[in-house]
């Protein structure tokens, strides 16, 4: 239990320094508790009954495909909401107000894409497609925007001088012994250590980026902070 509450734990604080922004967290919609929240929008007693009525019905509509919540929370503003739910890193926000409702329209947010940029206006009829298309756009374009950062700030370096420049940046993939007193040593004398070692080997051949002894694999090796 203990072993699998560590990977747990590990696991989070790389989904957070992966994915988070200055707003705080964004979750990959395959992961999120919520995937969808919806804000209503009002001022007055006779806007709030339609707007809920409205938000009401399309929570009813989403909640059998989605993991959906509906803030109903009384005293805060919707500008508090936003904000509330943006450190949370709920990928896809509804926002519903009176001129939607006459519209039929709602307006949809995405967590990865901060302000107007994006923010787009949709059709309540066929609403479910809406929002199925921005959440498959939002888990891809977090899975991209993470693996072209790790590609641009990860180096193959040639030799041990090279090495030690690299972890001081990113990512180090070299060959690796696999011995674990030469593990140490790239420890004591770059602060760098054993990150991961992919399932699949690259099927090449190598020296060691430390000892020099023949190497079979690579492993990616980087500083903790």
């Amino acid at each position: 239990w203990t072993t699998s509450w560590g990977l747990s734990t590990r696991f989070i604080g790389a989904i957070i320094m992966v994915h988070g922004d200055d707003q705080g967290l964004i979750l990959p919609p395959k992961l999120a508790p919520y995937q969808v929240v919806i804000v209503p929008i009002f001022k007055s007693d006779e806007e709030k009954a339609s707007v809920l009525q409205a938000a009401g019905k399309i929570r009813s509509e989403l909640m059998s495909n989605y993991r959906v919540i509906l803030d109903e929370r009384e005293g805060t503003s919707p500008g508090f909401k936003f904000n509330d739910w943006e450190m949370r890193g709920v990928p896809l926000r509804i926002e519903i107000g009176p001129k939607d409702v006459a519209k039929n329209t709602v307006v949809l947010a995405r967590r990865d894409k901060p302000g107007k940029e994006g923010k787009s206006f949709v059709p309540q009829a066929g609403l479910a497609d809406a929002v199925s298309q921005a959440l498959i756009s939002i888990q891809s374009s977090l899975y991209e925007r993470a693996l072209n950062f790790r590609n641009a700030n990860t180096a193959a370096p040639k030799n041990y001088d090279e090495f030690k420049t690299a972890v001081e940046k990113g990512f180090a993939f070299s060959f690796w012994c696999g011995d674990a007193q030469c593990e140490k040593n790239i420890k004591e004398s770059t602060k760098a250590t054993l990150r991961c070692i992919p399932l699949e080997p690259s099927g090449d051949a190598g020296a060691c980026i430390c000892c020099g002894k023949p190497s079979q694999r690579r492993a990616y090796f980087a500083k903790a902070y």
